[in-house]
């Protein structure tokens, strides 16, 4: 028998690689192949509804075999579906009120096998929820706009971040690339990416805001590139941190991608830096992505 067409045509996929997104064509995947990897890229919300609808089910079908048995259940009156939707929440959650309880070889069977599922999908559960709350994940701001302009007299590239929990990120190390299309001798057209040299790469304690610097000289693959050869070439910028986190105990990283319009030539931070009137050092986070002409 010749297969449905939706099973012979994989269907497309859309995934996000930082910022951007990705439309994914021709790949065979099967949902349940990769499902703790589903579970833990999921947001908040998807992953919440999803257990909900898991648990729902669950006690759903659960039910229904209780209903269809010959009184299984103790003090149910009239045998109503509810009721026995109830007496499997209990179950499956290992709650046990003991109002009701099972009265029958058949109802014991059916109970066990739940009890079984209970216990396997709460320890599965806890293990997830651990999993996403225990990742290691540094609160870093970027900077809206990366920006071009003269520090210490030559044109620069500069992006700016800043620790957003205020803790310490000790040996904090910043890493920035460079992608490009570039196309070969053959005349095939691809990706290259190309790591950028900073005037300072590592932190000894990240703890506010951190400025990068690319020195635009010579040696570097922005040199004497403008906003159209930027457009023409599809150059985009990766931003990628990794540091000790001294409260949590553990590395954490963090990246942020820029694409080519993103860059704004010929301009400058705004200075976020100051001193309040007592003398302690201020931060104004509200002209943290500001930039300014010159």
């Amino acid at each position: 028998m010749a297969k449905r067409e939706s099973e012979r045509t994989p269907k497309s996929r859309v995934v996000r690689l930082g910022d951007r997104e990705v439309i994914a064509e021709g790949l065979h995947l099967n949902f349940w192949a990769d499902i703790s990897h589903r579970c833990m890229t999921a947001s908040w919300p998807a992953f919440i509804g999803g257990a909900a609808l898991v648990f729902i089910a669950f006690n759903a079908i659960f039910a229904f075999f209780y209903w269809i048995g010959d009184q299984p259940i103790a003090n149910v009156a009239g045998g109503a579906y509810i009721d026995y939707l109830y007496f499997s929440i209990e179950t499956l959650s290992t709650a046990g009120y003991g109002d009701m309880h099972p009265q029958t070889h058949y109802g014991h069977f059916i109970a066990t096998v739940e009890l079984f599922t209970g216990i396997f999908s709460m320890s599965l559960m806890t293990g997830l929820i651990f999993a996403r709350f225990s990742r290691p994940n540094a609160r870093l701001l970027f900077a809206d706009n990366p920006v071009i302009s003269s520090h210490e007299g030559k044109p620069t590239l500069m992006i700016r971040f800043a620790n957003e929990r205020h803790n310490i990120i000790g040996n904090a190390t910043a890493r920035l690339w460079l992608l490009k299309n570039v196309v070969s001798l053959e005349g095939q057209s691809f990706r290259r990416f190309y790591k950028l040299q900073l005037v300072r790469n590592e932190h000894p304690a990240l703890a506010l805001s951190w400025t990068l610097y690319h020195v635009l000289d010579e040696e570097s693959p922005l040199y004497g590139l403008d906003a159209g050869d930027l457009d023409t070439s599809k150059v985009s910028l990766l931003v990628v941190v990794s540091g000790y986190d001294v409260v949590a105990a553990q590395t954490v990283h963090a990246r942020k991608s820029y694409d080519h319009s993103d860059i704004r030539f010929g301009h400058r931070y705004a200075d976020i830096l100051g001193t309040s009137e007592d003398g302690r050092l201020r931060i104004d986070y509200g002209r943290f992505h500001e930039t300014l002409e010159g």
